[in-house]
């Protein structure tokens, strides 16, 4: 009998929430009517997860369980991973959003890797990997007396098949790269997203040794070891090796660094393998085959009578980490291998999202020494309850096979039935669902705007901000929309002190705060912690330089780094030279003005620029005379075609409207953005269409010649998403958009 839809009403759920919801989450028939309502989702899942219990206790209150589960949902206290909500009690039934596959150095293993990741892409997981199995670029193949392409050639092999298949039928998949620093291609592997129009599909970290780190310090060189055969084949001068990753991480954010010894220090089963990579956003180290399911914490619903909730905090931390262990068994795994690696070891990783509200509501700003100090006890009070609910689930279910052996294995020591407890996950589109501010960043902002299909203007505004303005008595939509404009509440006097104090945002704080949070939750994490270090524009080399020691310095295990403004198709905000104004002369209706058309002088210098589109590469060549911007053709890599003549067309356009004196920054206003049924590339990088692919081209331009571009230009790139408008934040390697929840990480 065909089940009805629930009539259950969430009353927490935000307006954002339902839309993200019913656009990514719920269960649609073939035509793409929605099945159920958010309430059932709930319920489906909770269900779902709550049935594996019948495994362990032939008596067990399925029904109570199932209960307990959808309110601490429901009331957002704890929200699984994506793809569980997504999948649970669904027909694929892939709950995990993390997996790490092995890369071994034969073309047999090489293509064994290639089709597991595109089923794991298919089931709605990212993938990690190493690379540094592979032999180095033109070293010795004995098999067939040539010679190999090193790991990078087989890298673009990876990021092919991830941009063919759609994960899910929903998204692209994400994938981690990682190459030891000891290995002889490293310097080409540091440059290799240079141009960003490569590895889309790739996030890259190097990974760094302790050795390497000491000889960091001490200015000296290191070997690089062939992986083929164990041996040296050359040394380089350490300094200058990681000198060379933070000009490249100043540049474009890429690559982010992870401290592999760090993560093998704190690999729980040591003889069944070493760690060599982590999943796509860095904090979740595997060993290969291995996945691991997550689950979020929402530490502002945990605030009560302005102090902690520390008993509820525990009750949910049990409960939690009962259902991660339950998704285990009701996961349906992609490949054999996943399943019993993920069984062997049965990881899971609890970790938080409003961390910043939970600040706000106790009147402590985020960059300040209470907020570490705090940051340490909760983490700690998680991981510490974490651990004794594996112990007890040990008692009852038994402890993970794997335990012989393990760090665990102490005479007289509990059996823990998890290998690995918890994660600082970035919450992405959960936190959305939560209302709640991101895993461990500070606000991305107090206030926003966004423009709306019909290009109305909305201002979204925080809800927690929003509340105090309105009983403090300040609040109004002019404020509202000042806010956004201006990017943070330091220094609007119609605010009060002690609520600008509180209410900073992600670039208020220095790149040293940042690190520092970080460190305080990864001193209580068995896993790893997915935070981004922003900088503004104007930071130097040397700044990122000197966060990348702070972070090795402090115990952390890897760094990513998001410098404003940083990436090819975001442009600057300030620059040395203005665009021309338009050129106008008098006419005969007195005060009136009107635009003049420059003649075509018979030489122009131009630029052109390689744009990756869905129809192909697109050449977009961008022209100026002494005025400044003059006209823009454009040519398809294949000619003819609609594609093609739509590109000439926005080309003659483009070229007219600014020989006729209209700025550039209005052009790239009306193109940024516009989609097409067949958009390319990953990330930053993404290009929606042909039209937006000639906006891009026209930013990359601007931003390389030194153009001054008006803020609204700069802010809608900075984080306009390609699906509403809204604005999109970096974290922990990744894009998503605070509106409707479009992410391009699994």
């Amino acid at each position: 009998m065909k089940k009805e839809p629930s009539h259950d009403i969430i009353p927490d759920l935000s307006k954002n929430a339902a839309t993200v919801l019913e656009k990514r989450y719920l269960r649609r028939d073939a035509e793409g009517k929605v099945l159920e309502t958010s309430a059932d989702m709930f319920r489906r899942v909770a269900e779902t997860i709550a049935a594996p219990d019948k495994k362990f206790d032939k008596k067990a209150d399925l029904k109570g369980l199932a209960d307990t589960f959808y309110r601490m949902m429901t009331s957002f206290e704890f929200l699984p991973n994506s793809p569980t909500l997504m999948n649970a009690g669904r027909q694929l039934g892939q709950l995990s959003a993390c997996f790490v596959l092995p890369v071994g150095d034969s073309m047999e293993e090489i293509f064994d890797a290639v089709k597991f990741t595109a089923l794991i892409h298919k089931s709605g997981g990212g993938t990690g990997f190493s690379f540094s199995r592979l032999r180095p670029a033109n070293d010795v193949v004995s098999s067939t007396t040539g010679i190999s392409s090193g790991p990078l050639s087989f890298m673009r092999v990876f990021d092919i098949a991830t941009e063919t298949i759609k994960q899910g039928g929903t998204r692209r998949g994400a994938n981690m790269g990682i190459l030891r620093v000891d290995h002889p291609d490293i310097m080409n592997f540091i440059m290799c997203k240079a141009d960003q129009r490569h590895l889309n599909n790739f996030n890259i970290s190097v990974g760094l040794t302790e050795k390497f780190m000491q000889a960091v310090e001490r200015d000296e060189e290191y070997d690089l070891i062939n992986p083929r055969d164990k041996k040296v084949s050359s040394t380089l001068n350490a300094r200058k090796v990681f000198h060379r990753i933070v000009v490249q991480a100043w540049e474009n954010g890429e690559p982010g660094i992870i401290f592999l010894d760090r993560l093998n220090r704190d690999n729980p089963t040591p003889l069944v393998g070493e760690i060599e990579s982590t999943n796509p956003c860095g904090e979740q180290p595997l060993l290969p085959y291995e996945s691991c399911n997550l689950g979020s914490i929402n530490l502002g619903k945990f605030v009560k009578d302005n102090t902690v909730d520390w008993k509820r905090l525990k009750t949910v931390v049990h409960d939690s980490i009962r259902f991660l262990d339950n998704v285990i068994e009701a996961n349906n795994y992609p490949l054999q291998q996943i399943h019993d690696m993920t069984h062997a070891n049965r990881k899971v990783g609890l970790g938080v999202m409003g961390w910043a509200d939970m600040l706000i509501l106790l009147g402590v700003p985020y960059n300040s020494e209470e907020a570490i100090k705090l940051g340490k006890k909760v983490m700690k009070f998680i991981n510490d309850e974490g651990h004794l609910a594996s112990q007890e689930l040990g008692k009852k279910r038994g402890p993970f096979p794997n335990f012989k052996g393990s760090v665990f294995d102490n005479k007289g020591a509990p059996p823990m039935r998890n290998a690995t407890v918890t994660t600082i996950a970035p919450t992405g589109t959960i936190s959305i669902i939560s209302n709640a501010s991101s895993g461990v960043e500070p606000l991305f902002a107090v206030s926003y705007i966004r423009t709306v299909m019909d290009k109305n203007v909305l201002v979204e505004v925080n809800p927690i901000f929003e509340q105090i303005a309105k009983e403090r008595g300040f609040y109004s939509e002019a404020l509202m929309k000042k806010i956004a404009e201006h990017g943070t509440l330091h220094d609007i006097p119609e605010i009060p002190e002690d609520v600008r104090r509180v209410f900073v945002t992600a670039h208020d704080i220095t790149p040293e705060d940042h690190i520092q949070m970080q460190a305080a939750f990864q001193l209580y994490t068995d896993n790893a912690v997915s935070k981004t270090v922003n900088f503004p524009n104007s930071a130097t080399m040397d700044d990122v330089e000197k966060a990348y020691m702070l972070a090795y310095e402090t115990g952390c295990k890897g760094v990513t780094i998001y410098r404003d403004g940083s990436r090819d198709e975001q442009v600057l905000t300030t620059g040395k030279k203005e665009e021309q104004q338009a050129v106008v002369a008098a006419t005969p209706v007195e005060g009136e003005k009107k635009a003049v058309k420059r003649d075509r002088p018979k030489a122009l210098k131009g630029w052109t620029y390689q744009m990756q589109t869905g129809c192909g590469p697109l050449y977009v060549t961008v022209n100026e005379d002494n005025s400044g911007l003059f006209e823009l053709f454009t040519t398809m890599g294949k000619a003819g075609g609609c594609a093609a003549s739509q590109s000439e067309a926005i080309g003659r356009m483009v070229s007219l409207a600014w020989r006729s004196g209209v700025q550039a920054r209005q052009v790239i206003k009306q193109l940024l953005g516009i989609s097409c049924h067949c958009p390319s590339g990953f990330g930053d990088n993404r290009i929606l269409s042909c039209a937006d692919a000639v906006a891009k081209a026209i930013q990359a331009h601007m931003a390389a010649n030194g153009y001054d571009v008006s803020a609204e230009t700069a802010t809608q790139e900075r984080g306009a998403c390609p699906d509403c408008g809204g604005i999109v934040e970096h974290e922990g390697g990744c894009s998503v958009c605070r509106v409707c929840g479009y992410s391009e990480c699994a």
